[in-house]
């Protein structure tokens, strides 16, 4: 710093530019800390820093603990995801194998009863289906086609307006909004 005061003032008078109030005023000078005052400084600092050295490294490890936490979750909804459908469709199961059992110990059973049991197990599948968003698509006669919820597989001449649907061969099923299979119907042809 001295080096840099001598050589201000040196080329303060070798300055001949100088207006008269320059010349009376003298140059401010730069004044040098104590030591005591950088040494203060320079703790401040590298407490400071420590400081935030410390924030950033704790935020850091939050910012991975629950990114990890996120990515635990994604794999457990992954892997029991089907466990709500499950669950519904177990009664289902049951149904069936009772029925099967119940005519493997009595073959001569009647035919109705046989029967009244497969629609009881029908309406339970139904339920369980319902209950977890999947839809039927089952289009009436004369309904729009559609193709975004129906595929044609043929069109047949009708007495109803063309691009409308005739019959179902097949029906679809939605799933939430999505659609899981398209129903499979006959379109009106054009006349």
């Amino acid at each position: 710093m001295q080096g840099f005061r001598n050589q201000h003032t040196e080329s303060e008078m070798s300055d001949t530019s100088n207006t008269p109030d320059q010349a009376a005023s003298p140059a401010p000078e730069i004044e040098a800390l104590p030591n005591e005052s950088v040494a203060q400084d320079m703790t401040e600092l590298l407490a400071k820093h420590a400081e935030v050295s410390d924030a950033y490294l704790r935020a850091k490890a939050e910012a991975e603990n629950i990114r990890r936490r996120a990515e635990d979750e994604v794999a457990k909804a992954r892997k029991f995801a089907v466990e709500s459908f499950a669950d519904s469709m177990l009664p289902v199961r049951d149904s069936l194998e009772a029925a099967l059992a119940s005519h493997a110990a009595k073959p001569d059973a009647p035919i109705e009863t046989v029967l009244e049991g497969v629609q009881i197990t029908l309406r339970q599948l139904t339920a369980a289906l319902e209950r977890n968003k999947v839809l039927e698509i089952n289009p009436a006669a004369g309904e729009k086609f559609d193709p975004n919820r129906h595929q044609a597989i043929s069109m047949v001449p009708a007495e109803q307006e063309a691009n409308t649907v005739v019959g179902v061969l097949q029906k679809g099923y939605s799933i939430a909004d999505r659609i899981l299979r398209p129903a499979l119907v006959t379109v009106a042809a054009p006349k």
